[in-house]
């Protein structure tokens, strides 16, 4: 699987630290499961109803797939689909842009219109 973008939701405190620090690690599930979890783009909804339930407030960074060089691995998760998992630190650099994600007025998610 070679989709040139990926993508990460996240706590938007945890991306802001990464700014600053220059690398995201990940948050406690990625830890426990020895890897950051991604979505490709088709893979969005999916992964916002599947782990957002009670969450308000989201960032998606969206990230350079290619500048992740080896580190990035397409691997059987949910479903049998093969989602993008990132063995290591995402290094901030690669992150293309971040958009602030909030539930719209019936309670659901609306991705920006640029994705």
């Amino acid at each position: 699987m070679t989709d040139d973008v990926i993508y990460r939701f996240a706590d938007p405190a945890a991306l802001g630290a990464a700014a600053l620090s220059g690398s995201y690690e990940g948050e406690a599930h990625d830890h426990a499961d020895g890897f950051i979890h991604c979505s490709a783009r088709h893979q969005l909804g999916g992964t916002l109803a599947a782990h957002f339930e009670g969450v308000d407030r989201v960032a998606l960074a969206v990230i350079d797939a290619k500048a992740l060089g080896g580190g990035l691995k397409w691997e059987k998760s949910r479903g049998g689909e093969l989602f993008p998992h990132i063995y290591g630190a995402l290094p901030f650099a690669a992150i293309m842009s971040v958009h602030i994600l909030r539930r719209d007025e019936a309670g659901g998610w609306r991705l920006p219109e640029e994705l």
